[in-house]
């Protein structure tokens, strides 16, 4: 029986969904190509995420997956070969994505924003300190930039390190490791003009950056925000029940909670369990405009809390 197509939720610019374009073209997939606004409303996705607003969302049928965490997890349990964890590296690249996620993403978007200074248009200003919570302040980012360049440099540096011995991908064979890690430099070298600049003392991670961009983004195929709406509205969630006799908190199936991120965009949504493991949890909600859906969710950097 053949897979149904994936749908992403995205935008061009949004270095996680990068990511996931990535793995679709190391995979060789076909996907289909939903074009999000970078900032809100959202009309037709906030009725299948329940409210979670952050980029990429991944659609199959009426299962949605929010956070590149558990789009990759889903990717690799339907899609195995060729796998993202060779040579049993199988815990390591999701310890170094979320490095990659926090300090060095934090670093890369005060980089970039210091460079872009006033260009920063203020409707994307006053969605951005939305979604945070807090003040975006693009001045104290400019003024920042000096600080920023080392910060930037040092992460970079690693990744060089790492690449010293002549080796072409970070463990020896591509991995999530790479996908992770050239997430911030493909992100700086889109949006900084003198990025050749920056990245000259770093010819290994360069090169390895054009391998990466060299794999691709597989098949994309447009598709509109309605359609996948209709798509949604018109599928059955195909999440099995099962819980974790091991949850610390003795969370279980049919348990009504509210789970959000533990850092920004901390919108809880709220649903029953379906099913949970120390990496996820999927809860079931309903929504006038798409019906049932189940929304999955990693664990780590989630916070999961009464319903």
């Amino acid at each position: 029986m053949s897979q149904p197509t994936p749908i992403l939720h995205h935008f061009d610019q949004s270095p996680f969904s990068e990511k996931i374009r990535i793995i679709f073209g190391f995979k060789k997939l076909a996907w289909n190509s939903v074009r999000i606004s970078r900032i809100m409303p959202r009309p037709d996705l906030m009725p299948m995420t329940g409210g979670y607003r952050r980029t990429p969302t991944m659609q199959i049928g009426a299962d949605i997956y929010c956070d590149t965490q558990i789009i990759i997890r889903e990717l690799e349990r339907r899609y195995p070969t060729p796998t993202l964890f060779p040579a049993g590296n199988a815990g390591m690249p999701w310890a170094l994505g979320m490095w990659v996620d926090r300090p060095f993403f934090q670093n890369t978007v005060a980089l970039v924003f210091g460079f872009i200074g006033d260009k920063v248009p203020q409707d994307f200003i006053a969605d951005r300190e939305k979604l945070r919570g807090a003040k975006f302040d693009v001045a104290a980012m400019t003024a920042a930039l000096p600080q920023m360049r080392d910060q930037f440099r040092a992460n970079v540096d690693w990744i060089e390190a790492q690449l010293g011995d002549g080796r072409p991908w970070l463990f020896g064979e591509f991995s999530l490791a790479d996908v992770s890690a050239s997430m911030n430099v493909w992100y700086a070298r889109q949006s900084i003009a003198t990025i050749d600049e920056i990245m000259k003392p770093f010819p290994r991670t360069a090169a390895w950056e054009e391998r990466i961009r060299a794999i691709g983004h597989g098949t994309r195929t447009k598709m509109s925000s309605a359609d996948a709406l209709e798509i949604a509205a018109k599928a059955e969630p195909e999440s099995p029940v099962f819980g974790d006799p091991a949850d610390p908190n003795g969370r279980k199936p049919g348990d009504v909670v509210g789970v959000m991120p533990d850092d920004y965009g901390k919108i809880p949504v709220h649903g029953e369990i379906v099913s949970l493991s120390a990496q996820h949890i999927a809860i079931r909600r309903s929504d006038e405009r798409v019906g049932e859906v189940v929304v999955h969710f990693p664990r780590a950097g989630f916070l999961v809390i009464p319903g």
